[in-house]
């Protein structure tokens, strides 16, 4: 029989254990990363099915293409950050 498997317990050891072995924060929906990313909800503006993607926060305010996770049509995503960083407000247009 296999012990449990112990799960870190704050931020600061997951952290400590994606630095250590070189790996990427893991983003869930609902939960807050500070300035890094945001979950939005898109209505795909080809199928109109409704999902929720991170949008990357970190350069400002953005603009980039991204396929609609449903119908794989491409859709343009755009926001606008407000003077302290946070998303202000963002839209998701068709491309064609």
């Amino acid at each position: 029989m296999r012990p449990p498997r112990a799960t870190p317990s704050t931020a600061a050891e997951s952290a400590a254990i994606d630095a250590r072995y070189g790996l990427e924060p893991v983003l869930e929906p609902g939960e807050p990363v500070a300035g890094l990313a945001e979950f939005v909800s898109i209505a795909c503006p080809y199928c109109g099915e409704r999902y929720s993607t991170a949008v990357d926060l970190t350069g400002g305010s953005f603009r980039y293409v991204e396929d609609c996770q449903v119908c794989c049509q491409p859709i343009e995503i755009t926001g606008e950050m407000d003077d302290t960083g946070a998303l202000e407000r963002w839209s998701a247009q068709r491309l064609d």
